[in-house]
């Protein structure tokens, strides 16, 4: 493996977009990129390298579209070939690697025996009282783009882990399916007017090709789609569960509607403001939404992360996005224009009851319901126009810390619960107030919202000495600031910032209300406070979360209808009865936007028209769809039972086979896929469906497989190369890309080999097709073979780890897949092929052979068990080093290695398992054991003595006679100049302790000094 690019850092910011469009045929210093601003260089704190930022460029291509490069650069799509008879000795190079052994005949022949025999299938009835593992990668979504190198990383650790287990006498559940509902199939319908189904079938087809030509050892028989209605009956079912528990409600809730399209957009198709296709403004519209009501099981969501074998750093993410918090519900009286109590109060939220003092004004969410109802005459149209200007903001801008912060005065006032201050209602946009009901209750004498909002109450008091928000709020508005807790430091105070933290209380007593808080800590002052609103009635203490109910409709076609109906008369929503599912999809042949808001689904009209079963009343079903999340959050369970029509799954096979052992998936799905499955899964086990609490005993997050290091000098304006590390900020360059054969690397950084004072820019982005990076795996298998795919990918570091994909490194692992198939079968004939048969011998093997085997059995069994597959690779290596030094290769010794390759390699070991005369599959042979007798050290040291003074050490046999011990020490540099040419008088040895040599001073050996 190339160490320059094992020491590049990775994950480094684009600096600039990168073509997809350098050609071979184009000369290099037509390759260029004008670069407009060129920020300073600063240097990466993780490793030194030398890597310039840019920022603020324009750029344009000097050159046209590039033709297709040759077969031998077909994986090296990121980095410009050189020089044509550069490209081409190095193309000739690789075809002799390439040549190391027969991978093409090997590889498609025992991919046919194992779809053949059915392998890896595991039958619906086993022997359980074997041990079981379940080993699941993350549902993939199958893209038309189809796999690139990055996607087999989870997929191979998996493979290997399953293959493993098989062989040491596991039950092994190892299954594939499709998350093949969602946006991408529907908008590239709209597009071409291509169905959905059609288009995600041709994706699945291509997937699969894919995974089965790297060799993974799924079952086959049960792979699933979320598209399927056999699969989608049950995703229906567990919705009717939920909606019979009142875990499945509607609600008003805004959505991004976009008038110019007609239709509702994701948020992923909302760009700053306006819509990702056509760029049309987008505002917030309320909606009614199917709602499902996942904070009802927040505190065991949050509880049961204790004793997961989960990354912490997931299990914080899910800790942050759940966001229990403690703290109090306070109510402030909205003023009449008089200055007396009106009726209406307005709930706020704190977590800080300790600095209500310090509250000088209230901020309401523009979305708040209670708005209209207090806004005053003169400030109506202010408030108005700011309303419909906040509703065209996404709540990243509207929370964004460093933007600017807004907003507008209601023209009303409330008052201070504490002190009986008016203080003003503000208007702002920093506050966010997504309802997920809505509800104006009125009473006798007060109105009061009974929504419940994103976080808090949609309604805050500012207290902007002790908030950073409200602070610089406040500063831009004139409004006071007053200090309500006093830090530690006193030099806090000064700085002209907010206080956060906590303190002692000041200023915060008021004899009208009999609350008296000066001097306390904040924690007792919290406690007091809260304990007052308690007593007086105007408030409570109150837990409360930043996790928001899910929101689970799409106004989209392609997605699990939901089976609901709504009589025409009354309104009232009736579910439809499970007898009667699945609920089909209906065939549609229009899948655009109606352009009223209402989703896709109603153009289906003789679908939507129905009758109630039990009324036969008149009916209309809903016409939105279920989100993508829906079918993911439970496939698990049904890779446990794929054929069950009666239930969802049989529950001895769920009590069985569950939890899954280990989950692989990108960290991208640590939050809401798995908190959303981890929901689900606790409904399923509370109505009896599963029997464990949580799906996921262990959850891993492989790496990121970054694309190829990409090398960049820079030209001033006259054609001068500059040093990258001497570049000024305010000078404009030309970047010109430089192939990895004109670069070395020079300590920490990279630079020109023909002039090593030009210091290069090294940066590995993300694989996009946008950056022209993107490895096909297939480019890869066709050249190298799938085995050797496998091993580099494992091979390149730590699973978890982020990586940069390197070609040239895979040929080092394909080296070495050709040295162990050599030394198994011998060296090819002269046209090129190999001899039928093997060369191993079956003679006994040496005390040393079995040392060496049974180390790296050792070795390879424990990284396995550790996931630390780089390292295990690594001892197999050591193994063949050592292997080749052998006269003869027994055959125990050699089988037993292969079986430890073989979960790694799996097609090369099968083949070189078939030579070694054996008629069946290794997958179920057992796995080596080692031998803890030959996992002893077998040396010793032995120190020597002469005349009983020790004057060194010999490293012995722990078996090692006398005579061999004082042969040794003959031989020893340092102690041969004491014995050589002296006559022995004495030797005492203690075997394995100490030889001493006593010489005869008087009869020294003549002829030798």
């Amino acid at each position: 493996m190339n160490s320059q690019h094992m020491q590049t850092l990775l994950g480094v910011q684009a600096a600039l977009p990168q073509s997809p469009f350098y050609s071979s045929s184009v000369p290099l210093h037509a390759q260029r990129l004008e670069l407009r601003k060129f920020s300073k260089p600063t240097i990466s704190a993780t490793n030194n390298s030398f890597l310039p930022q840019f920022r603020h460029f324009s750029f344009s291509f000097s050159i046209g579209r590039g033709g297709r490069r040759s077969s031998g650069s077909a994986v090296r799509c990121s980095v410009a070939e050189e020089a044509n008879e550069v490209a081409e000795q190095k193309q000739n190079q690789q075809i002799a690697v390439r040549r190391a052994y027969p991978f093409r005949e090997i590889e498609p022949k025992w991919q046919r025996h194992w779809e053949e025999n059915s392998t890896f299938r595991t039958p619906d009835e086993i022997d359980t009282s074997k041990p079981k593992f379940y080993v699941l990668d993350m549902f993939p979504y199958p893209s038309g783009a189809g796999l690139h190198v990055g996607h087999p990383l989870g997929y191979t650790a998996t493979d290997i882990l399953a293959r493993f287990k098989r062989m040491q006498g596991y039950n092994v559940l190892h299954p594939m399916g499709w998350d093949a509902f969602g946006l991408p199939a529907e908008q590239y319908a709209i597009e071409t007017g291509t169905h959905p189904k059609i288009t995600t079938e041709k994706n699945i087809t291509r997937f699969r090709t894919q995974l089965k030509s790297l060799g993974f050892s799924y079952d086959w028989d049960r792979e699933i789609s979320t598209t399927e209605p056999e699969y989608y009956k049950w995703t229906q079912w567990i919705f009717l569960q939920l909606l019979k528990r009142g875990l499945a409600y509607q609600a008003e809730v805004p959505v991004n509607w976009c008038p110019a399209l007609g239709t509702v957009l994701a948020n992923e198709e909302v760009v700053d403001g306006v819509s990702e296709r056509g760029g049309h403004p987008v505002i917030r519209k309320p909606m009614r939404q199917w709602m499902l009501k996942i904070t009802a099981y927040a505190d065991r969501l949050l509880e049961d992360l204790d004793d997961l074998d989960w990354p912490e750093s997931v299990k914080d993410m899910q800790r942050n996005w759940i966001g229990r918090s403690e703290g109090a519900e306070m109510e402030f009286s909205v003023l009449s224009t008089d200055g007396k109590e009106g009726d209406i109060n307005i709930k706020i939220y704190t977590t800080r009851p300790d600095t209500i003092f310090g509250a000088t004004y209230l901020v309401l969410a523009p979305e708040h319901p209670l708005l209209p109802l207090l806004v005053s005459t003169s400030q109506s149209k202010t408030v108005e126009e700011y309303v419909d200007l906040a509703s065209k903001k996404s709540d990243l801008e509207r929370t964004e810390l460093q933007k600017e912060k807004t907003g507008v005065f209601s023209g009303c006032y409330a008052k201070n619960p504490v002190n009986g201050e008016a203080i003003p209602i503000w208007v702002a946009d920093y506050v966010l107030g997504r309802c997920m009901y809505a509800g104006v209750q009125a009473f006798a004498r007060h109105i009061v919202w009974d929504g419940i909002m994103s976080y808090g109450t949609g309604a805050i008091m500012a207290v902007p000495a002790h908030d950073s928000r409200d602070y610089e709020f406040a500063l831009k508005y004139d409004i006071p600031i007053r200090w309500v807790v006093i830090p530690d430091d006193k030099e806090l105070k000064n700085s002209g910032k907010a206080f956060s933290g906590e303190g002692m209380v000041v200023n915060s007593s008021n004899p009208t209300s009999g609350l008296d808080i000066n001097g306390m800590s904040s924690k007792e002052a919290a406690f007091k406070v809260i304990d007052w609103a308690e007593k007086t009635g105007n408030g409570k203490k109150k837990v409360n979360y930043k996790l928001r109910d899910w929101l689970f409709a799409r106004q989209r076609y392609w997605g699990e209808p939901i089976p609901v109906i709504f009589l025409e008369d009354t309104g009232e929503s009736v579910p439809v009865l499970e007898t009667e599912l699945p609920l089909m999809l209906p065939e549609l042949d229009d899948f655009t936007p109606t352009g009223t808001g209402e989703p896709p689904l109603s153009k289906a009209v003789s679908w939507v028209k129905t009758n109630d079963p039990l009324s036969g009343k008149p009916a209309r079903r809903e016409t939105s769809t279920m989100p993508q999340w829906a079918g993911s959050c439970w496939y698990y369970l049904r890779f446990m039972d794929t054929k069950n029509s009666k239930e969802l799954v049989a529950r001895t096979k769920e009590k069985y086979w569950s939890p899954v052992d280990v989950y692989v998936g990108g960290a991208e799905h640590a939050v809401l896929h798995l908190l959303y499955s981890r929901f689900w899964h606790k409904v399923l086990f509370d109505i009896g469906i599963v029997s464990t609490k949580e799906p996921f005993k262990c959850v891993i997050n492989q790496g990121i497989i970054l694309g190829e290091v990409q090398y960049t000098a820079l030209r001033d304006s006259e054609g001068n190369l500059i040093s990258a590390d001497s570049a000024e900020m305010s000078d404009e360059y030309i970047q010109e890309r430089i192939p990895e054969e004109k670069v070395v690397k020079s300590g920490d950084s990279f630079v020109l080999k023909d002039n090593p004072d030009i210091r290069l820019i090294a940066r590995a982005h993300k694989m996009s097709k946008s950056r022209g990076n993107v490895v096909n795996p297939d480019d890869v298998v066709s050249e190298y073979g799938a085995d050797s795919l496998r091993l580099y990918e494992m091979f390149m570091g730590p699973l978890r780890d982020s990586k940069t994909w390197n070609t040239s490194g895979i040929e080092g692992v394909h080296r070495f897949l050709g040295r162990t198939w050599r030394l198994v079968v011998g060296s090819p004939l002269t046209d090129g092929t190999f001899p039928d048969g093997t060369v191993v011998t079956d003679e006994e093997p040496t005390v040393e052979q079995l040392r060496s085997l049974h180390k790296c059995i050792a070795k390879v069994t424990e990284e396995i068990e550790g996931t630390r597959f780089n390292t295990g690779i690594s001892a197999m290596m050591e193994f063949i080093n050592v292997a080749y030094k052998w006269d003869k290769h027994p055959r125990s010794i050699i089988e037993a290695f292969i079986l430890l390759l073989s979960p790694y390699a799996p097609h090369v070991a099968e083949e070189l398992w078939f030579r070694l005369g054996h008629t069946k599959s290794l997958a179920y042979e057992k796995f080596p054991k080692a031998d803890p007798a030959y996992l002893k050290e077998s040396t010793i040291v032995l120190p020597v003595q002469i005349n009983g003074k020790t004057r060194g050490t010999i490293q012995v046999e722990e078996t090692c006679s006398e005579e061999d011990a004082f042969e040794l020490a003959s031989k020893d540099e340092k102690l041969s100049k004491y014995l050589n040419g002296m006559a022995v008088k004495k030797r005492i040895f203690v075997p394995g302790k100490i030889l001493n040599v006593i010489l005869d001073r008087q009869n020294a050996k003549v002829g030798v000094r």
